[in-house]
């Protein structure tokens, strides 16, 4: 039996952060982590160069039934105390696009920097070591294929169940409910969104094409790169708006911003009436995906030029292009989601004392660029000052 002052349950990002916090205080720390590493989300991000925060991060860019839930621990716990934490250990990074920082080298950067704080802390750290149960007596005490660990406080950093081949499971869901905390609803986020029938049909024709677009879901939108793929729709933009798309809401994509469609046309047919619609368009847009919508949208107009169209013909091809309506039949799933929406509805329980949530497993799910990570920071942080 092995005793310490804190378990933490996970050794992704949150873990680790919160690890070495609460061991910088003088706390004996244990981590437990299932699989054979630590940090394998962590370096698998951004390409293998981790995105492990943005600059202009702030409670807005995080989607929670609570909508102040997040803010305590991010205002703790900055994105500037992270940069700070990585230009201490000399990493050098880039700032690629939308305050989006990415490590110049590796993703192994960061992991080796909160392996080295945890090190200098003496936190232990435990890979391969399977969870069999968590109970609640004077303490915690959990049971493992490596044997009893017994600790004053609990943490639980075991993440979503995204990307299930790297380990993903709801354990952090069932000791909340074994807790008798509210888990909300999850579902997978930041995900690519797959039809059925023709449209189906045009995404696995086009796969592989990208384009600069604004894709709207309700009150929602965001513009960058969507992508064609053999089973649906993927690229930045779409994976943001997923986070916000229920079945059965529509998906509207204007693949022309900032221009007007519309008015593109009609000046084109000014200056050049005897150019075809898709030859204009290609100009905008790549060739083999105005061939596609022409064949799936204005099908009648296929073998007319500019000139022979009215203005109104042109304004109704225009004003598809700008508001493509689509449904989703579905998303892909966790299997290729980034994060998990929902979750666990506390960091701290006023129920369970000495137990204590962060990372993905909580009810707080960031957008795209760098979002989750400082989550997974400041939750961390949090967590580690009072473990």
């Amino acid at each position: 039996m092995i005793h310490a002052d804190v378990l933490v349950l996970g050794g992704g990002a949150a873990g680790l952060m919160c690890a070495m916090t609460a061991a910088q205080r003088g706390r004996d720390v244990v981590v437990l982590e299932g699989s054979n590493r630590v940090g394998k989300k962590i370096l698998m991000s951004g390409g293998g160069r981790c995105n492990f925060t943005n600059l202009w991060c702030t409670p807005s860019n995080f989607l929670s039934h609570n909508p102040h839930f997040c803010k305590s621990a991010l205002a703790r716990y900055t994105q500037h105390d992270f940069v700070a934490l990585v230009e201490k250990h000399g990493i050098p990074y880039h700032e690629k696009k939308a305050g989006q920082l990415f490590c110049n080298h590796s993703s192994k950067d960061i992991v080796a920097m909160l392996l080295r704080e945890c090190d200098d802390a003496a936190v232990q750290i435990i890979t391969q070591c399977r969870i069999e149960s968590v109970a609640k007596n004077d303490g915690f005490t959990v049971d493992t294929d490596k044997g009893r660990f017994v600790g004053e406080t609990l943490v639980v950093a075991t993440g979503g169940l995204s990307i299930p081949k790297m380990g993903a499971t709801g354990l952090g869901y069932e000791i909340a409910r074994q807790f008798g905390l509210e888990v909300l609803e999850t579902r997978a986020a930041l995900v690519p969104l797959t039809f059925t029938g023709p449209m189906h049909a045009l995404t696995e024709r086009l796969s592989g094409v990208s384009a600069e677009a604004t894709v709207s879901i309700d009150h929602v939108q965001f513009t960058d790169d969507i992508l064609f793929t053999h089973r649906g729709l993927s690229g930045p933009a779409i994976l943001q708006a997923s986070s916000y798309w229920r079945p059965g809401d529509d998906v509207i994509i204007n693949l022309l911003p900032p221009a007007d469609a519309a008015e593109f046309l009609v000046a084109s047919k000014r200056a050049q009436p005897a150019a075809m619609p898709r030859t204009v368009l290609a100009q905008l847009l790549p060739r083999k995906l105005v061939v596609e919508l022409q064949d799936m949208l204005w099908p009648e107009f296929a073998t007319c030029a500019l000139g022979e169209l009215g203005d109104d013909a042109l304004k109704n091809i225009g004003s598809q292009l700008n508001g493509w309506t689509l449904k989703p039949a579905a998303t892909e799933g966790y299997r290729t989601a980034e994060v998990t929406l929902g979750g666990v509805d506390t960091v701290e329980s006023r129920k369970v004392p000495g137990v204590y949530f962060i990372g993905e497993v909580v009810d707080v799910t960031g957008q795209l660029g760098g979002f989750n990570f400082q989550w997974a920071w400041s939750s961390g942080y949090a967590a580690g000052l009072v473990a």
